[in-house]
């Protein structure tokens, strides 16, 4: 009898330590082994205010920027899946970045942060606080003022959300009009000068309101792998051409061959010329950061009179930014 009830102890105690072993497991897996995956690169002096150094009267879309996609996620829901950056926003302009990846939801009247359906969050702890528009726009003021010969490309983009697109503009007006002085809503690429001190927006929603809304800037996914031939597409948004490579299902190699074959795309001049280095791979949840590691690495291999175009990394450091924007100043 009591060796029977001893069996049976043991059975209900495995029960019961198995589901924790696999919380842990999730915990960490999502949680911990990305708290460790950084961009490295150490400093580069001169990066926070590189764009002195252009003409003033250059196209913005003739301009070797370097960017991050999905910029807000250096904190984020199933960071595992979710986390394409190591950085804040405010560190990734200090580093030389000058496009923002910004995806964005409502959360009733106010917008936040996200990743697809992951909520960006305002510290590395699952149970962090939601990261909100007015932290980013904060910190982007705040660079700007400090670096007014700078300029910062915002990629907006409608994540998640049952407001429509119109409603969602809407409320973005709101956030905007609380520093007017520091958005270039133009509907037109702007000069380096113009661009100056300010943040672009450029929309990737459709809104038909008659105020000023910034770039419209749209392209079809380019979501897929089974044609892998497949790199740079060629959209007209009226007043400007935009050029873009988005193969963000692509393996490492056909990735990399997309993206240097992007980058031919357009190299007379006038398109704006958008090449994504970011990828999750074919799996349909991919781990961004494994594919950034081998990426980014034969970037910084690449020779930087090659590089053109804007250039959009996972886990940017401040030595890739200085390797991409260098490219301007390659006939000085």
């Amino acid at each position: 009898m009591k060796k029977s009830k001893s069996k049976a102890l043991k059975l209900l105690n495995l029960l019961w330590i198995i589901p924790l072993a696999a919380v842990l497991a999730f915990a960490v897996m999502m949680y911990v082994l990305p708290a460790f995956e950084t961009a490295g690169g150490g400093e580069a002096e001169g990066s926070a205010d590189w764009m002195k150094e252009l003409d003033d009267g250059m196209s913005l879309a003739d301009v070797t920027l370097p960017g991050t996609h999905d910029s807000a996620t250096q904190n984020v829901q199933l960071a595992f899946f979710s986390k394409c950056q190591s950085l804040s926003v405010g560190e990734q302009l200090e580093a030389g970045f000058r496009y923002l990846d910004i995806r964005l939801g409502e959360d009733e009247d106010s917008i936040k942060l996200m990743h697809g359906f992951t909520n960006c969050l305002t510290g590395g702890l699952p149970w962090s606080g939601t990261l909100d528009l007015d932290h980013v726009l904060d910190e982007c003021y705040a660079f700007l003022d400090a670096h007014p010969t700078e300029t910062v490309v915002f990629a907006a983009k409608h994540e998640h959300g049952d407001m429509t697109d119109e409603e969602f503009m809407l409320l973005l007006r709101v956030y905007i009009a609380k520093t007017p002085e520091k958005w270039l809503l133009a509907d037109t690429v702007p000069t380096v000068g113009e661009a100056r001190g300010k943040l672009v927006l450029m929309r990737r929603f459709a809104v038909s309101s008659d105020l000023p809304s910034g770039l419209p800037m749209f392209w079809d996914d380019q979501g897929g792998s089974d044609d892998t031939s497949l790199a740079a597409a060629r959209h007209e948004q009226g007043a400007y051409t935009l050029i873009v490579q988005d193969r963000y299902e692509y393996a490492a190699e056909d990735k990399w061959t997309a993206f240097t074959k992007g980058m031919e795309e357009g190299r007379d001049g006038g398109a704006v010329r958008i090449s994504f280095l970011s990828t999750k791979g074919t799996a349909k949840y991919g781990h961004p950061y494994s594919f950034a590691k081998t990426l980014n690495a034969k970037l910084m291999a690449e020779d930087t009179a090659s590089l053109d175009g804007w250039i959009i990394v996972d886990f940017g450091s401040a030595g890739l930014a200085e390797h991409i924007y260098k490219a301007n100043f390659q006939n000085q």
